[in-house]
């Protein structure tokens, strides 16, 4: 084995991932969208994948993307400094937004959404929640449009609620977050346009935030 394999911790670890799933490099580049070219070379330590690769790594392979990050040679650090970077501008244009209209008087925080994922966090654990949960989604996808920067988490999320892939507190959060997405009045409403739905991408981005602290 050459010295660069040796120290290209993504190419081993994309190669196990490969062989337990049975997947050909091939096949791989069929469901990635990637061309088996670039995938040859990132495996084979010639080229460094980049956040795009590592996101469509991640989703196929249904394995966190923090674990390809930190195999890519990425800083963790930095990475979460940056999520909560964009999570904090969120924050502040909404903020600027209320201010400079009348449509709506409550104050927005980040505070404001983590109480109310909580609270329908425990509401997630009743029948009556996951009935909401399993029934609603699909319908407040098509009104959303099923695009946006955050629809393929809630996409995953869903999937583990779902299929009860979680602790029962991990559960609890995730449901919370459908909730939020699902419910049309949360902390801003939905019709409050541009920004109804700006709170429901937050929501999504802290509860992944924690979800991967666990």
């Amino acid at each position: 084995m050459s010295e660069i394999n040796k120290n290209n911790k993504l190419g081993l670890l994309l190669r196990e991932l490969l062989n337990n799933r049975s997947l050909s490099m091939r096949k791989f580049s069929e469901l990635t969208e990637i061309d088996t070219a670039t995938i040859s070379r990132i495996i084979n330590g010639k080229r460094k994948a980049n956040l795009q690769h590592l996101e469509k790594f991640s989703e196929c392979l249904e394995v966190p993307l923090a674990e390809l990050f930190e195999a890519a040679g990425y800083p963790i650090e930095h990475k979460e400094e940056e999520a909560h970077s964009e999570i904090q501008k969120s924050v502040e244009m909404i903020q600027s937004f209320l201010e400079s209209s009348n449509v709506y008087d409550n104050e927005f925080s980040i505070a404001n959404v983590e109480q109310k994922i909580t609270n329908y966090g425990q509401y997630s654990q009743t029948d009556e929640g996951r009935d909401t949960i399993h029934n609603g989604f699909e319908e407040k996808l098509q009104k959303v449009g099923s695009i946006g920067p955050f629809i393929s988490q809630l996409k995953d999320l869903f999937e583990k609620f779902r299929l009860s892939k979680g602790t029962q507190y991990q559960l609890a959060l995730i449901g919370g977050t459908l909730l939020y997405f699902i419910i049309p009045v949360d902390v801003i409403p939905d019709y409050i346009f541009p920004i109804g739905y700006l709170d429901d991408a937050i929501a999504v981005n802290i509860v992944i935030k924690l979800l991967a602290k666990e």
